[in-house]
């Protein structure tokens, strides 16, 4: 059944909240560990509903496992099926990330495009790059993707033409058992494709450049169990200092792990938005009163906060920081270069009362500070949904967001944690 969430604005008096274990690092993780018949057991998984969408299509394929208090016991014994149903791949984009580990240990495999947020095109050609280049003899039929390799994949060369994600998460698991040596040149480096290549290394992997964008991959003929602890989600951490900077609010955040993994976002909300905050091992602390005065550009020109892979400011924030900004005082410019839809959603502050002007798909002006005022929504994607959340608990009087089921696919009892630092939120059927 749908959710809503009924928002009282202006009700946070901040706290303290721990972050949940890094959704984009578990979800690829459900995928590798189907590669073993051995038990693997990860700690710090989110309970959220894309993590339940890949445990499910793992037992369709014959994973039996228990998820409780965040820790995953898991063993796929024998795999039952390499085909998995439509149904189950239309729930997330992730459900492609089993090609490789069906491909890899059964020598075939068979899905339907996946689903995921609606947030303008997303690629599926590095996926496909990497494993035809391993030597899986790809068939595009009208409505599965097919995929066969009797004698196995083999190592090569290979080399994106975009850094993206889930590819190289795609490669790493295909070439950890493939025969011979992966190179993969122009790799995506973010902090959950990290923990993906150290899990495979703890299940006996030989991986070496990760963090890097140049990851070298030694095939192994078998991996075997291991105990891993998934680290914690720098997006999530970074959606909470987006609220603290809109309520001006303090906040305490604990569980967030490296404080490396925060170093471009401190760039973007201290020297660009006028927030304060300490970044230590496992903690970042927000204090209340802030600036909150939007930081010129020398010569005193409009500033720019634009996405680009990691390093740089991740795509995944720009939502949640576009909201941050409508509190802050000046003008700033948000580009959006990885995806054509995400910035449409300003639509639904203008209707609060924010200042923004949205230039194009990719590019949006705000000027603040706005007085925002409560309005009935709709949750168009995760990131955007989150945004929607912070927005409404900055402006004055009541929001309802519908759709609210596509925030939880990425944050873990989020409406618990709200209350839990002060927030008035109920969650309504229908």
């Amino acid at each position: 059944m749908a959710h809503s969430l009924i928002i009282k604005g202006e009700s946070v008096t901040g706290g303290e909240v721990r972050i949940s274990g890094n959704k984009n690092a578990a979800l690829p993780a459900i995928s590798a560990i189907m590669l073993t018949d051995e038990e693997v057991v990860l700690h710090n998984i989110p309970d959220i509903l894309d993590v339940r969408t890949m445990l499910d299509i793992a037992g369709e394929l014959g994973a039996e496992y228990t998820f409780e208090n965040s820790t995953l016991t898991f063993r796929c014994s024998k795999i039952k099926t390499t085909t998995i149903s439509r149904e189950l791949c239309s729930r997330n984009r992730t459900s492609i990330l089993f090609t490789a580990s069906l491909v890899a240990r059964c020598g075939k495999a068979e899905l339907y495009p996946p689903g995921g947020d609606v947030i303008g095109r997303r690629r599926l050609d590095g996926h496909f790059y990497g494993l035809t280049k391993l030597g899986a003899d790809m068939s595009p039929e009208t409505q599965t993707y097919k995929f066969n390799a009797p004698d196995g994949l083999t190592g090569r060369e290979l080399f994106l033409d975009e850094a993206s994600v889930t590819a190289t998460e795609q490669i790493i698991i295909a070439a950890a058992t493939a025969k011979g040596r992966t190179i993969l040149c122009n790799a995506a480096c973010e902090p959950h494709v990290c923990d993906l290549a150290e899990l495979l290394k703890k299940m006996g992997a030989k991986i070496s450049g990760i963090g890097s964008n140049t990851i070298i991959i030694d095939g192994v003929e078998k991996l075997h169990g291991c105990e891993y602890t998934i680290g914690g989600d720098h997006i999530e951490a970074g959606s909470f200092i987006a609220l603290a900077a809109a309520t001006n609010t303090e906040l305490t955040l604990r569980g967030t792990g490296a404080a490396r993994n925060y170093w471009m976002l401190r760039r973007v909300f201290v020297d660009r938005l006028g927030i304060n905050m300490t970044l230590q091992p496992d903690l970042i602390h927000i204090p209340a009163n802030s600036s909150r005065t939007i930081i010129t550009d020398f010569g005193g020109h409009i500033p720019q906060i634009s996405d680009a892979p990691w390093p740089q400011y991740p795509s995944d924030m720009m939502s949640c920081t576009i909201v941050a900004a409508t509190q802050c005082q000046g003008t700033v410019m948000f580009f959006e270069k990885m995806f054509e839809s995400r910035i449409y959603f300003a639509d639904r502050l203008i209707s609060m009362g924010a200042n923004a002007i949205v230039c194009d798909p990719h590019r949006v002006v705000i000027t603040g500070r706005a007085q925002l005022h409560g309005i009935n929504m709709s949750s168009p994607d995760i990131r955007a949904g989150m945004a929607m959340v912070i927005a409404a608990l900055a402006a004055k009087g009541e929001s309802r967001i519908d759709q609210a089921d596509i925030i939880y696919r990425g944050y873990e009892q989020l409406p618990e944690k709200l209350r839990m630092i002060g927030a008035d939120v109920n969650e309504i059927n229908g």
